[in-house]
């Protein structure tokens, strides 16, 4: 436990290098086989790994919830993740991950934590891609680093369980905080890359109340490919790709291509100077606020607060 807890202090250096860390454990048997499968969450999500505390419950709770836990002063809610995706501990829940995500603190209860393994973002595939989609998997990563590999590990989309368990109180994309009409150019849009579709679905909704053309692509790679189909576009109308985009918005956990990687790529190449760049990210912090702006990126935001979207997108779009 303690070597894990290290490496989760130790290696968040590989952001930026289309590289990450996924901590996989272990929920359980499943409902389909009974088999115990491997599950991932991206190391830079969790704040701290610990042995199982005392829970205390809450009345009136939601069905997922084990209670909360007083850490070091902070209480903070339980959920009970195997429940959640329908496995059942042969152990018990033994392990507490500690998460921060989207500007909130929550632990998850999971039965064992077996390692911390390095990845490249292009073993990393969209399981609605891969054919294999699920509410709550928002990717499949290959854990042995070839096409042919057979092991692999179910990514978890932390946002569509969050919502799932605490669904939001009212439209969390209000019409009267969001704002008027963007006004972008004539003939332009924005482009967003996104690999959950929780994400997605809200970011659509928000585009659509500010009247804003938009496409919306699965990973940071269909971004890239999409930039560039359209630079060859515009190239032959005599145009540029400012004349096709007004706005890249971009998340940072995506597979194939990471949101810091896109950026960068954006960032250094000539045909697509000028062309805003914001990141869009669950994933806070100073540490990523300082990669944010060694790529360059023209803005961050953590999700998601439909108003701070809105107010990000006017400061960098050209007056």
């Amino acid at each position: 436990m303690k070597a894990v807890q290290q490496d989760i202090e130790e290696r968040t250096h590989l952001t930026g290098t289309n590289k990450f860390e996924l901590l996989l454990f272990r929920l359980g048997a499943d409902g389909a086989q009974g088999k115990s499968e491997l599950f991932g969450i991206n190391v830079f999500k969790i704040r701290e790994i610990v042995a199982m505390p005392s829970i205390t419950p809450i009345a009136g709770a939601t069905p997922y919830s084990l209670g909360v836990v007083n850490l070091r002063g902070q209480i903070i809610p339980v959920l009970d993740l195997p429940a959640i995706v329908g496995c059942k501990p042969q152990t018990g829940l033994n392990i507490m991950l500690v998460t921060e995500y989207a500007r909130t603190t929550q632990a998850f209860a999971v039965e064992s934590v077996e390692d911390i393994v390095r990845l490249d973002w292009k073993q990393v595939l969209s399981a609605e891609a891969s054919g294999a989609a699920g509410k709550l998997v928002t990717s499949i990563a290959r854990l042995d680093g070839n096409t042919d590999g057979s092991r692999l590990a179910q990514v978890l989309d932390v946002e569509a369980i969050l919502q799932m368990v605490s669904p939001p109180e009212g439209d969390p994309v209000d019409p009267q905080k969001v704002g008027p009409r963007l006004k972008l150019k004539p003939g332009t849009m924005v482009l967003a890359a996104d690999d959950s579709f929780v994400a997605r679905s809200l970011i659509e909704q928000e585009l659509q109340i500010l009247q804003a053309p938009f496409e919306m692509v699965k990973s940071g790679q269909e971004a890239w490919d999409r930039l560039n189909a359209l630079a060859v576009q515009a190239a032959a109308e005599g145009k540029t790709v400012l004349d096709k985009v007004s706005l890249v918005l971009t998340d940072l956990e995506m597979p194939e291509m990471d949101g810091f990687t896109l950026t960068r790529h954006i960032k250094q190449d000539a045909r697509f100077q000028g062309l805003p760049v914001i990141i869009h990210s669950s994933l806070s912090g100073s540490a990523n606020e300082d990669h944010v702006r060694s790529v360059g990126a023209d803005g961050y935001v953590a999700k998601f607060v439909a108003e701070d979207l809105a107010d990000a997108i006017r400061r960098v779009l050209p007056k």
